[in-house]
């Protein structure tokens, strides 16, 4: 593939796993969130995060071309509200991922043994343009522990309160807190949540 800068989206993507997210990594910039397999089938946390992600913009929904990816992909848009999500779909090609010993169930490529290009182009109709909103990362680390979200004995405890005051699930780790915070707040919405938790640990 020609060497393109990454694209940076307009709304944040829902891969199936982690190898789909290293893989879309390659071309795409912005957040890119994980259904863990079946497993968001049985996640409330990560229900609810979705949910809360999709009330703040749209969701692109990026599945593997199989039945199983099909069957996450309609659980999905089943809780998520109407017109939230935007469906792109992966061609159905025959292989088999290089990290894989044998074939699928259905013989078909997922998205991590998609071409760059083809990702590329796939998603190019949803970067955002100058002066358009994008999803990009203004908080970063270094932001959550200079204001005592991370590092500290009370650090654990102030992401909670963090997460309660965004409406996000209160066991997500610091890193996915940290993008789900971008997600849905941006750095104006971090601010007023922080101070927020600083009067409620005022209090307690």
């Amino acid at each position: 593939m020609e060497k393109h800068e990454r694209l940076v989206l307009k709304y944040p993507v829902l891969v199936e796993g982690k190898y789909d997210r290293i893989k879309l990594s390659n071309v795409v910039a912005s957040p890119i969130l994980t259904a863990d397999g079946f497993a968001v089938f049985n996640s409330p946390q990560k229900k609810k995060l979705l949910r809360r992600l999709t009330q703040a913009g749209k969701l692109i929904l990026l599945t593997d071309s199989d039945s199983g990816g099909r069957l996450i992909r309609n659980k999905l848009k089943g809780y998520l509200p109407p017109g939230s999500t935007i469906d792109l779909y992966i061609p159905k090609l025959p292989g088999r991922e290089r990290r894989k010993s044998k074939d699928s169930k259905e013989g078909l490529l997922g998205v991590e043994g998609m071409d760059d290009r083809l990702l590329y182009e796939l998603l190019a109709g949803y970067a955002a343009s100058v002066g358009e909103s994008a999803v990009r990362g203004e908080i970063d680390t270094v932001r959550l522990y200079e204001d005592g979200f991370l590092g500290g004995a009370d650090s654990a405890r102030r992401r909670r309160l963090l997460a309660d005051e965004l409406g996000l699930p209160d066991d997500l780790s610091a890193k996915a807190l940290l993008q789900a915070v971008n997600l849905v707040a941006g750095a104006a919405g971090y601010e007023k949540a922080k101070l927020k938790v600083k009067e409620r640990l005022g209090h307690l």
